[in-house]
């Protein structure tokens, strides 16, 4: 996502017949957010009084999920470029042997790199979501709903990720690679899904059950 875009240029992109920004992208964006709300949380309880024990540890985390947002940012525009090189891959000339296996190359090695960008967004979101667990346990529990917002986000991220990682490695020529990356991103992406949902539930409960 171009920051010197209005977020109305932005969904007018999205939704135009260009490929990119795409899914890969959104997941990212998803991570900013996530990575927003929990910075939120902890400006609300900074300077209130039932709070502080949290505030030190609070203008750390904001610091944190600071760095998140701008690593967010970097990887969805990261998304698109990878997908511009996989394009320019298939663009190549394959009118002789040697240029057909030469873009033929080109096209396996950008589709890797394609895949790499969302496997590291699932990755993020691992490091992202106990983060936000904290936020939820010693933040302000008037934005309980908000840090479960967040934390949705982040699974929902998650997953948009694993999709694209997915959708790449299926592209892949050498598919014994390819199930390998898979299953590994397949496993930390499970992972933060079944956390994400049980904090969601106990943030239900908390906020539901008296």
């Amino acid at each position: 996502m171009n920051l010197q875009k209005s977020m109305q240029n932005y969904f007018e992109e999205l939704s135009s017949s260009s490929p990119t920004p795409g899914g890969g992208n959104v997941a990212a964006l998803c991570g900013v957010i996530a990575s927003s709300l929990g910075e939120m949380v902890c400006n609300l309880s900074i300077g209130k009084k039932k709070y502080l024990n949290f505030e030190p540890e609070a203008k750390d985390l904001l610091t944190k999920l600071e760095n998140f947002k701008k690593e967010f940012l970097t990887l969805a525009e990261r998304d698109n470029e990878a997908f511009d090189r996989v394009m320019d891959a298939f663009k190549l000339p394959k009118e002789t042997d040697a240029q057909k296996v030469f873009r033929s190359s080109a096209i396996d090695h950008a589709t890797m790199e394609a895949a790499l960008v969302p496997e590291e967004v699932i990755l993020k979101c691992k490091e992202l979501l106990p983060i936000l667990e904290t936020i939820s346990e010693k933040g302000n529990q008037n934005s309980l709903s908000d840090t479960g917002v967040a934390i949705s986000l982040i699974s929902t991220a998650a997953e948009g990720a694993f999709l694209n990682v997915a959708i790449n490695c299926s592209g892949l020529s050498n598919q014994v690679t390819a199930q390998e990356f898979l299953k590994k991103s397949e496993f930390i992406y499970n992972e933060i899904k079944e956390k994400s949902s049980r904090l969601i539930s106990q943030l239900i409960k908390r906020m539901t059950i008296k």
